[in-house]
């Protein structure tokens, strides 16, 4: 509660003020974003606590059983099917394909779910054929590269942001705990490495199947970003219980295949313990519980209010004012998100402390606060989103030649659990409702901020990754011992073995010369003097 609480208010505070000084938001609305901020404190609060008991559990046991099997045709196509269930259950990817006009929600769904589930079965036959995870971003990024070039515009930044919104927060505990189990079975000195990066592989798959979706299909109309019209509280209480029950079926139906999965492996395979199915099930409502109140408040409170104040603040300030109220916002919101949690605390258990939780928050807060300003920055200017992706992932991809294997590993999980459902419901709206204040192009300037949000801390980590590699070859430069082979050969006997050469011989010459002298004497003087 307390860690749910500290990471909430910062965007209370943020919100309040802007509010109350450059971006007036009507009194009612306010008081909807105050119960829908409480209600995500007590969302993570749940969520985090079901996570840690129920899904992660389930994860590790389904990847490890997986693998124990030994039948590599039945671990792929199982793969592929988990992947497909979590992928078209995320209710971000819901969100983000009602927010598109002029193409069914359904293809949307089933063409990103394909792209997750293509990059999971990759994923896991990387961990078994152990290749190395920048070999495989390079060829998917180039070839992501190549395919921007013949997508249509409108659909460009969409492509593009349908990664980072289908890593949240059902996908991102789930797949890292299965990627701790497939690799656990292993137990080699990589299997380390490969707890992480099956998180990043799902962010490139779903970009890689939307590009070429967007040949053949382009969004039309406007946004479909609403803000009630509130009077009183029982107009805010009608709207939570006109959409409870929604959101309620969406995280039946996403938390449904997993459980079902657990259960099929635990009858058949598993078969653990009933105390331990116990604490899985109590852990499995607390997460419904939490995704329940998360998702509801986020999109019934969280998306009007970022919409209002983005169109807000363009319209009574200065463009530059703009891009650093962004920045500010993004810096404090993505430490809000749920996901973020479960990649930090594993990210430091992986690294024995390495990097720590503390750390991690930071480095992700500074770079999502710079995805942000490069945002509202294309906004104001109409830059196409290429120029700001392809350059960042060519830097990000340069250092991975640079960088230890497990920080790569760690900094492109970083970007796609970053950009998660705040990204999502609340981020997104606020640029919506600069770019349409601004008169632009909603799907070519607004949509790309997710993007944006999962290349940034990807640069950040790696940048950390660097400075460690650099400490750590110091470190074992300045504790280099001379060996003492090396010591024996360098010494010469030389000069000591002649010492003694002349001293016999001059002892003998003694004992020549004086024959009235006991060879006892002539020896003791020679001893003495040597």
């Amino acid at each position: 509660m307390k860690e749910s609480f500290f990471s909430v208010i910062p965007i209370i505070i943020l919100v309040l003020l802007l509010s109350y000084t450059i971006a007036p938001i009507p009194s009612w609305n306010l008081v909807l974003f105050l119960v829908s901020a409480f209600v995500v404190i007590m969302g993570i609060t749940l969520f985090n606590l079901g996570v840690d008991v129920s899904l992660i559990p389930i994860g590790k046991h389904i990847g490890s059983t997986l693998v124990k099997t030994r039948k590599l045709l039945l671990i792929v196509i199982l793969t592929f099917f988990i992947g497909a269930f979590i992928t078209m259950a995320e209710p971000d990817l819901i969100v983000l394909a009602g927010q598109i006009n002029g193409v069914p929600d359904t293809i949307i769904i089933l063409s990103i779910s394909l792209g997750v589930s293509l990059a999971l079965v990759g994923a896991f036959l990387r961990i078994l054929f152990q290749i190395p995870l920048s070999v495989i971003l390079i060829g998917c990024y180039v070839l992501a590269f190549i395919l921007s070039g013949f997508t249509g515009k409108g659909f460009l930044s969409i492509a593009w942001e349908s990664g980072g919104v289908t890593t949240g927060p059902i996908m991102v505990p789930f797949v890292m705990a299965l990627g701790r189990g497939l690799a656990s079975v292993r137990a080699d000195k990589t299997s380390e490495e490969d707890n992480f990066g099956l998180i990043s592989l799902c962010l490139i798959g779903p970009i890689l199947t939307m590009l070429i979706l967007g040949m053949f299909f382009n969004p039309s109309g406007g946004s479909a970003m609403s803000v009630p019209n509130l009077e009183s509280l029982s107009d805010i209480a009608l709207l939570y219980s006109s959409n409870l029950f929604e959101y309620a079926k969406q995280v039946v139906v996403a938390l449904f295949p997993m459980i079902l999965t657990f259960a099929i492996f635990q009858i058949f395979k598993t078969r653990m313990r009933p105390k331990k199915i116990l604490k899985i099930s109590i852990g499995t409502i607390y997460t419904y519980m939490g995704l329940v109140l998360f998702l509801i408040s986020v999109n019934v409170g969280f998306m009007p209010v970022g919409y209002q104040l983005g169109g807000t603040l363009l319209e009574n300030n200065s463009s530059i004012m703009l891009i650093l109220v962004g920045m500010v916002i993004g810096y404090f919101v993505v430490a809000a998100e749920p996901a973020v949690f479960v990649l930090k605390r594993q990210v430091e258990e992986v690294t024995s402390g390495a990097i720590s939780e503390r750390a991690m928050g930071i480095g992700l807060s500074v770079g999502v606060a710079v995805s942000v300003g490069l945002a509202m920055l294309r906004v104001i200017t109409g830059m196409s989103l290429l120029y700001f992706v392809i350059p960042g992932y060519v830097f990000a991809l340069l250092l991975t030649f640079f960088v230890p294997h497990l920080f790569t590993s760690i900094a492109f999980d970083s970007g796609a659990v970053a950009s998660g459902p705040l990204a999502a419901t609340f981020m997104l709206p606020l640029v919506i409702g600069a770019s349409e204040v601004n008169g632009g192009n909603v799907y070519i300037d607004a949509f790309g901020i997710v993007a944006l949000v999962a290349l940034t801390p990807v640069i950040t980590i790696q940048v950390f990754g660097l400075i460690y590699s650099i400490k750590s070859k110091l470190a074992k430069k300045a504790m280099i011992v001379p060996d003492l082979k090396d010591t024996i050969i360098e010494l010469d006997y030389s000069s000591r073995e002649q010492e003694d050469k002349n001293l016999l011989d001059g002892a003998d010459g003694n004992i020549n010369d004086n024959h009235d002298t006991s060879m006892d004497n002539s020896v003791s003087k020679g001893y003495n003097k040597e």
